[in-house]
């Protein structure tokens, strides 16, 4: 079938919130493209005469923060509906029952754009609501919620969107961004001093952190002067520790074994970060449906 470019207003609302226009058309194709396969919408093309108009809402089923409207709407537009009216933003909280999106035109082409529509919607929706759960959680502190690279493949700049929108921040987007030296790296290089030193050399410039397992490495690293240490899997005792031994010269990351329930317990170690793969691997999707008024 044919596909519509989307309106400069959505295109414009995508720049504004750095995301890259291209892309985002290319994950909405593939999504109309793999809904059809090929072929038609059997069932709407029984049913519903060609020229069959209605309106329809998006309407969220259970309170939570909503992201990706401006995605549903790109689907709707490329799709070749444009009677479209938005009537809440990304990051906003919103209530059981309330209405995102109204659309209007062609039923066919309502229904068609409906899945692909809500499992945009649903699965940003469900990072952003439990985001903000864990923002809520440490709000008593300066500790920041961060996400990691545990993201679905070719969605990642999208979910970290939705985390910045739940009130999280962003850890780097790719492996060029910066450098992150892990236990395997570690383990590779003879020792995390010599891992440091490498980096340095080959990229004199670039940001670098540094993961340890125990304290008597984050000891070994603290002349360094790395960019920021993530402590791996280490207990509340031993994150407190680390923030006297550090003393403010670069920020912490607690990552491991952290959850919704010992996440205050963390932040008031003293942490500068909390970092969360559940908010991107594990987050339920909000509900949101989308209801069909009667032709017009």
């Amino acid at each position: 079938m044919k596909l519509y470019e989307i309106s400069r207003a959505t295109r414009e609302s995508f720049l504004r919130a750095s995301l890259d226009v291209e892309r985002i058309e290319r994950l909405i194709r593939g999504a109309i493209v793999e809904d059809l396969d090929g072929g038609d919408d059997v069932t709407s093309i029984s049913t519903i005469s060609p020229s069959h108009r209605s309106s329809a809402e998006f309407r969220v089923r259970v309170a939570g923060v909503v992201s990706g409207i401006d995605i549903a709407v790109a689907v709707l537009e490329m799709i070749g509906l444009a009677e479209i009216q938005v009537l809440e933003k990304d990051g906003n909280f919103i209530s059981a029952g309330t209405v995102l999106i109204q659309v209007t035109g062609n039923t066919r082409e309502i229904l068609l754009a409906e899945r692909t529509s809500l499992n945009f919607l649903g699965h940003l929706s469900g990072i952003s609501s439990l985001t903000r759960k864990w923002v809520d959680e440490v709000s008593d502190f300066p500790t920041k919620i961060r996400d990691t690279r545990k993201t679905t493949p070719g969605y990642r700049e999208l979910e970290k969107y939705a985390v910045r929108m739940g009130g999280g921040t962003n850890h780097r987007m790719s492996l060029k961004d910066s450098a992150l030296i892990k236990d395997n790296h570690i383990a590779a290089a003879g020792g995390v001093s010599e891992a440091f030193s490498m980096v340095r050399t080959t990229y004199p410039s670039i940001e670098v952190e540094v993961e340890v397992d125990t304290l008597d490495q984050l000891i070994e690293i603290i002349p360094f002067n790395p960019d920021l240490v993530l402590l791996d899997n280490m207990s509340v005792t031993e994150c407190k520790k680390a923030v006297e031994l550090v003393r403010a010269r670069f920020p912490l990351e607690a990552s491991g074994g952290l959850t919704i329930e010992n996440a205050k317990a963390y932040a008031q170690s003293g942490v500068d970060f909390l970092a969360v793969g559940a908010l991107t691997h594990s987050a339920k999707v909000l509900d949101i449906g989308l209801d069909l008024k009667a032709e017009i």
